[in-house]
């Protein structure tokens, strides 16, 4: 069953919450405890002079793209996937370019996203989904799965897939990273971007 539906270590804590944001994490560690210390390096990357330098924009313009998104502990991945979406239409893809796959839990994003990438009707898929830690060893196993399935999916059509799933030990934690399902839309056309102009890059070196 997806997602430990009937299990009551895990849950959404729909009742308690009004998101009105996502939020992701990378995988598949959980998010570090509140108080805990900063577990990210400040800074930006410095590329010395002299060498080529290809990098992606996120840039959605005529660009279509895949969202699979969990309904599993849904309050969250609802807050996900309007952060995703608004990031999207902020950066340029037209509603109509976007292609919104719901699945019953996290355990389903990588096939969902496999087929979305294997139509090649996307030039980028997004994944969401909400895994909260509960008293059993499931968390780990679906949390280290889905990391894996998402990244073989992308491994293996060569469409970017962009890690939008939350591993958290709480629903708490959960709140607090409300503005990270906008860096899995950014990542997405960012990847999508870079690997345009590599195939450009790559066309005419060949004539």
């Amino acid at each position: 069953m997806s997602d430990f539906m009937n299990d009551p270590d895990n849950h959404d804590g729909a009742d308690a919450l009004d998101i009105a944001a996502a939020s992701v994490v990378p995988p598949p560690a959980a998010a570090a405890p509140a108080g805990s210390p900063d577990q990210h390096a400040g800074g930006d990357l410095v590329v010395p002079e002299g060498y080529q330098v290809l990098e992606g924009a996120p840039d959605g313009f005529r660009r279509a793209v895949g969202v699979v998104v969990s309904r599993f502990n849904g309050s969250i991945t609802s807050a996900l996937l309007a952060s995703c979406l608004a990031e999207l239409e902020a950066q340029g893809v037209a509603r109509d370019a976007v292609l919104v796959m719901p699945v019953p839990g996290a355990f389903e994003l990588p096939l969902a996203a496999m087929a979305l990438a294997k139509t090649r009707r996307y030039a980028c898929i997004v994944a969401l989904g909400a895994i909260i830690r509960g008293e059993t060893s499931h968390f780990d196993f679906v949390a280290s799965e889905a990391a894996s399935g998402l990244q073989l999916a992308a491994i293996e059509t060569g469409v970017p897939v962009a890690f939008g799933v939350l591993t958290t030990e709480n629903v708490e934690q959960a709140v607090a990273r409300q503005d990270k399902g906008a860096e899995a839309a950014r990542t997405a056309l960012e990847m999508a971007d870079a690997f345009a102009r590599l195939r450009a890059a790559a066309g005419a070196a060949a004539r």
